[in-house]
């Protein structure tokens, strides 16, 4: 008998019937004499209808009010939820984050989770309830309640299953688990039955939507297993067939891990690149170009400094697409000026596209393989990055799904090596 959580995305909880199929599914676990801990998201689509109704009345509303709104959705799932075991005779009970309470900062609308308390969990599983607490929320220290931000759910279920030292926390989500890369980009891609955290925190980083960074950080950093699994399963799986199913993401050391070199395949279309061409090529240049920009808020991801030719270099950096007009005017008006670059080019029609792999520590040839396919495919290399498991370029956004298809074929990812 194990400590499990079960986390449950909006899809999940979309309709009274999904509701009482989650319901049909934790009443079996509890059946089977697991303790079980729910985390539910808001319904699908209430955030973004709370968060509407918060944008008509205020184009720019108050974070602390704007949290108090934003949260009653996972509470009403909560509420819904606890009701639907009732009426199927499981005992359970529901708690809002306040309620454990989850301790967070005050950084309204995106908060981080700081300690959970998990008396009244323990006491209320030693009773022998399923409990249900509230995804993607809790309370600072003044007694404000706060939201963790998009996605916030995943986090919220990682860190119960921390504080409570569960034996593996559950992400039951649309998706079957995590995939070599986008299936609906390449239809030979296959689902990975294990997982490191470094590659799934990679992967999370370099735009693969499945699970949400911070909660793979969370994992990592409190030695949490996490599966994701499909909550569109029949819900009376049978128990064996459920628990090994999905996508493990653990600890390479636990056990032995898939023979793949490079384990998957992650892309990101939200990419631009800016370049300052010619510039004094001087003791802090890099730092009176990318401190301003971290000034603005603006996150820069791949950096590439130029060799020196005649005391002046090119100096070229990535940002979100979404940040790009902020970055550019940055630099034509503040940062082009202050440091005298010749010109300022750029280009919003870029993608990031990446290899991950732990195997890639072990073995020589990894990126020059990959640089040799796109090569072949006659796709040009604009930027490159690289870290012990990752290596990640820059690339015209019209190639991307060629270049992750010839990829993907070129490390046989559409191979299954469990067995070997």
């Amino acid at each position: 008998m194990s400590l499990i959580v079960h986390k449950y995305g909006g899809t999940s909880m979309g309709s009274v019937e999904r509701i009482q199929n989650v319901a049909r599914r934790v009443a079996k676990w509890h059946a089977a004499g697991h303790r079980v801990v729910v985390v539910p998201s808001a319904m699908s689509g209430e955030t973004n209808r709370l968060l509407g109704l918060a944008k008509e009345i205020n184009p720019q509303p108050d974070g602390r009010e704007l949290d108090m709104l934003a949260s009653t959705g996972e509470q009403a799932s909560s509420a819904l939820l606890a009701m639907a075991l009732l009426s199927q005779g499981v005992p359970a009970r529901s708690y809002t984050g306040w309620q454990v309470p989850v301790l967070t900062d005050s950084s309204y609308t995106k908060a981080r989770i700081r300690s959970i308390d998990d008396t009244r969990l323990l006491a209320d599983l030693d009773l022998g309830r399923v409990v249900i607490v509230t995804g993607f929320q809790g309370m600072d220290e003044g007694g404000n309640i706060t939201t963790l931000g998009r996605g916030g759910s995943d986090t919220s279920a990682v860190a119960v299953a921390a504080a409570i030292k569960a034996d593996e926390c559950l992400i039951f989500t649309d998706v079957d688990g995590v995939y070599t890369t986008d299936p609906r980009v390449v239809p030979e891609a296959r689902r990975m039955t294990v997982v490191s955290f470094e590659e799934m925190l990679e992967m999370a980083s370099l735009g693969s939507k499945v699970l949400q960074i911070r909660s793979v950080e969370f994992a990592g950093k409190y030695r949490v297993p996490v599966r994701v699994l499909s909550s569109l399963t029949d819900p009376l799986l049978p128990l064996e067939e459920e628990m090994t199913s999905g996508t493990l993401i653990t600890f390479e050391e636990d056990q032995k891990m898939e023979a793949a070199v490079v384990s998957g395949i992650a892309f990101s279309r939200d990419e631009a690149k800016v370049t300052l061409l010619s510039v004094p090529d001087i003791p802090g240049v890099a730092y009176s170009i990318l401190g301003p920009v971290a000034a603005a808020n603006i996150d820069v991801d791949m950096i590439l400094q130029n060799q020196s030719v005649r005391g002046t270099t090119d100096f070229s950096f990535t940002v979100n697409r979404n940040d790009f007009v902020r970055t550019l005017d940055l630099l034509n008006n503040q940062i082009g000026p202050a440091v005298g670059a010749g010109e300022i080019v750029s280009d919003d029609k870029v993608c990031k596209v990446s290899i991950v792999g732990i195997g890639m520590r072990s073995h020589v040839g990894v990126a020059s393989l990959m640089f040799r396919t796109l090569s072949e495919e006659g796709i040009n290399i604009q930027m490159i990055s690289t870290s012990e498991i990752k290596t990640s370029v820059i690339i015209n956004d019209k190639y991307m799904e060629l270049a992750v298809r010839a990829l993907h074929k070129a490390f046989h990812l559409d191979e299954d090596k469990s067995e070997a």
